[in-house]
């Protein structure tokens, strides 16, 4: 074994503002009766910023820009529309390292994903919808679909970005304008795509950013001028957000909460399926709503596997997110850490066991080591509810109807992994799974041209890929 020498990423590139107000009709205004809250780096604890809290009237106020900047955006052509989608594309890869940096520090996830993962995927999200958006008519929902006004979008803390550009990019590809919320704890990058309306000429009021709580979001969600809601966040606020539109006639995406099965056979390549299971579950800290947080095992297996595993994770580094060495950044919020805490004492409780290797955690921050449970039983429940953190739950199976009986034992659907060799196998599989996307040999793999979303708990809808226009459009 070798000690790698730190390879700290410099905070420099980025310049944070010592407090944020809203981006409203394309300009930085005050709130009106907001209160300012600190926004804080979750490995140091340190306060970053101050960011104010969007009151109804301050959301009011950016529906009302946003319904009056309708009418000139959705009137360009589909061409002129793309040009600014490209060059707000191209502006992002400008200055991806600072927006990756930014990213860091504001969510605390590895500067190694955000960098490698989330900024080109960023760009690529908004390079793709360029592509589509002078295409409208061939994209199979008629001769020429119309978009549906003022879009409300919510969007969640694990991958601020990159959900701003699930969502922003077709919105406005297909003539809507925006209204954006981000979340409470991560705004800093959504302020900063603001900065970048304004350096690629956005005519004003085409996206707004909102930054507040659940009181900002319910606003949002609730405005009578609001055509369409778009929320990526937990399954319990999901169906809150369904209730409240219920009648309404907005239409409604939800991309929610997921449990999804990591599944290896006995004839799949067992090293390549190791790392599946770590970029699985242990990618961006277990933060990611399709994360395969329960490894299904065929028995002949189980054990060689699971040494295996546990090998892998002594070499993973948990540490500082501004290194580039760093494989496990913090979690984000004290609040997250406790949720992680009282489920895997859930799972100790009810006779599962833990394991995690050698891993000294920094004193200040919120930090979670990986951790195993293994003798998990399909009614635990760190084997049925989210946890959003590092943890996996290991079960075992001996036939592939068993492993299609366990892997659908669950309210969610969002997403499953398949190990084998056999091609006939993986379709086999696929075609049982109750999940909205099903990867073979493989985990954790995103492209713009591809659709996601789920089934039951999960939610409705799909982002990305021609299917992602749909919700945009009035069809």
């Amino acid at each position: 074994m070798f000690e790698y020498a730190p390879a700290p990423e410099s905070r420099a590139v980025v310049d944070i503002r010592p407090s944020y107000r809203l981006f409203v009709g394309g300009e930085w205004t005050d709130s009106q009766g907001g209160t300012a809250h600190k926004t804080v780096n979750p490995a140091s604890e340190e306060a970053l910023s101050e960011v104010v809290w969007a009151t109804e009237a301050d959301v009011d106020r950016a529906v009302g820009a946003a319904r009056k900047a309708f009418g000139v955006w959705s009137a360009l052509p589909g061409s002129e529309r793309a040009k600014y989608l490209f060059r707000i594309a191209r502006i992002i890869q400008e200055r991806s390292r600072e927006l990756a940096v930014l990213e860091t520090l504001d969510n605390g996830k590895p500067i190694r994903e955000s960098r490698d993962v989330d900024l080109p995927l960023v760009a690529a999200h908004f390079f793709y919808y360029a592509g589509w958006a002078d295409k409208l008519g061939h994209a199979g929902y008629g001769p020429d679909p119309r978009p549906l006004g003022v879009a409300g979008q919510i969007i969640p803390w694990n991958f601020p970005l990159l959900m701003l550009a699930w969502k922003i990019a077709p919105a406005l590809a297909c003539g809507n304008t925006v209204v954006l919320k981000p979340a409470e704890t991560t705004p800093l990058t959504a302020l900063l795509f603001a900065e970048i309306c304004q350096q690629a000429d956005l005519p004003p009021g085409v996206v707004n950013i909102v930054t507040g709580a659940g009181e900002t979001g319910a606003a949002l969600v609730n405005h009578p001028d609001v055509n369409k809601i778009a929320f990526t966040g937990s399954t319990e606020v999901g169906r809150q957000i369904a209730r409240s539109v219920a009648g309404s006639g907005k239409r409604l995406t939800l991309e929610l909460g997921g449990k999804a099965a990591n599944i290896v056979f006995d004839d799949a390549a067992l090293d390549q399926a190791v790392e599946g299971v770590v970029n699985g579950i242990f990618f961006n800290q277990g933060h990611v709503c399709c994360a395969g947080s329960r490894l299904l095992v065929q028995e002949s297996v189980a054990e060689e596997l699971l040494e295996a595993l546990k090998r892998r994770l002594t070499t993973l580094r948990l540490g500082d997110p501004l290194d580039k060495n760093t494989d496990i950044g913090a979690i984000n919020s004290a609040a997250q850490l406790a949720k992680i805490r009282e489920l895997s004492e859930a799972g100790e409780a009810e006779g599962a066991e833990r394991w995690s290797p050698a891993c000294p955690l920094p004193e200040r921050g919120y930090w979670f080591p990986p951790t195993i449970f293994t003798g998990v039983a399909q009614s635990h429940r760190i084997a049925r509810e989210e946890v959003f953190g590092p943890v996996l739950s290991v079960l075992t199976f001996r036939t592939p109807a068993e492993a299609v009986e366990k892997a659908n034992n669950t309210p969610y659907g969002l997403s499953a992994g398949v190990w084998t060799e056999k091609g006939s196998r993986i379709l086999w599989m696929a075609d049982r799974l109750r999940a909205g996307v099903v990867w073979a040999n493989t985990f954790n793999r995103f492209d713009p041209t591809s659709p996601f979303g789920g089934y039951k708990e999960s939610g409705y809808g799909r982002e990305g890929g021609r299917h992602g226009l749909e919700a945009y459009l009035d069809v």
